[in-house]
């Protein structure tokens, strides 16, 4: 019986070991999405794509892998803090993040947890370009253009679609950036919005037996759009995952006919 119990022990300290070590993963997804209707005329779009950073560091080898690849952008997808999290500490994520490729950023809930003020003004002083209910338009030598959206966060009801719709305007293709994947729910086909960028799950963050609080990030099309859900680089609550590695994302955005 002794033998019995410190073999559980011993499993449950393995175990746990393990979910610190997932939740600690420096992972980088190499995604390509091709779209019939992107603008050839930009070729290819490259975006690196980090969201739920919360109390994380940015290692280094994160960095330097999404450096080579030489994205157009770098896209913050919310919760780049929470409670408690030290400025200092953000503004060495951010310093970081600004040498592979200017910075976007959309707000999250966790965001709202500290000085909004104070947070605003770092994000500001960093040369970080907050899409706050807005859009910047992005237009090619053929003058084709495409649209980056980013929304306020959902569950704070602070998100405003039909802003960041009205200020993108008349383009070829528009990138949405929103914290929540519920924004799904909000899309309407006329919209004309082809990629939505979130996060904000976790992932689930720890499945058990293949059960999970929300499903494991993924890609996936819908009626109106193409969805990217990302497990995050960072946790809530417990510095734990199991089975929805930390993760960030290289995506290659081309039309259909540069495809390989």
């Amino acid at each position: 019986m002794v033998y019995f119990i410190i073999a559980i022990m011993v499993l449950m300290a393995v175990m746990l070991l393990y979910m610190v070590k997932e939740a600690f993963a420096n992972r980088m997804l190499f995604q390509e999405l091709c779209f019939e209707d992107f603008p050839i005329g930009f070729g290819e779009v490259k975006i690196f794509f980090i969201s739920d950073i919360h109390k994380r560091r940015i290692h280094e080898d994160i960095i330097h892998e999404a450096s080579k690849a030489k994205p157009d952008m770098v896209i913050i997808g919310g919760d780049l803090l929470e409670k408690k999290v030290p400025l200092s500490r953000v503004k060495e994520n951010l310093r970081k993040l600004m040498n592979i490729a200017p910075v976007y950023f959309i707000w999250g809930n966790n965001d709202f947890e500290v000085d909004s003020q104070k947070f605003n003004a770092l994000l500001l002083e960093c040369g970080v370009k907050i899409l706050d209910n807005n859009a910047v338009r992005f237009e090619s030598p053929s003058k084709e253009t495409y649209a980056l959206l980013g929304i306020n966060d959902i569950s704070k009801k602070k998100d405003r679609l039909d802003l960041a719709l009205k200020n993108a305007g008349e383009v070829d293709f528009k990138i949405l950036v929103s914290h929540e994947p519920r924004v799904m729910s909000m899309l309407k086909k006329e919209d004309h919005i082809q990629l939505v960028l979130s996060g904000h799950t976790h992932g689930g963050q720890i499945h058990f037996l293949g059960f999970g609080l929300y499903e494991k990030g993924k890609i996936k099309k819908t009626e109106t759009c193409t969805l990217l859900v990302s497990n995050g680089y960072g946790t809530t609550a417990l510095p734990l995952r199991l089975g929805a590695k930390a993760e960030t994302h290289l995506i290659t955005i081309k039309n259909a006919q540069l495809s390989d």
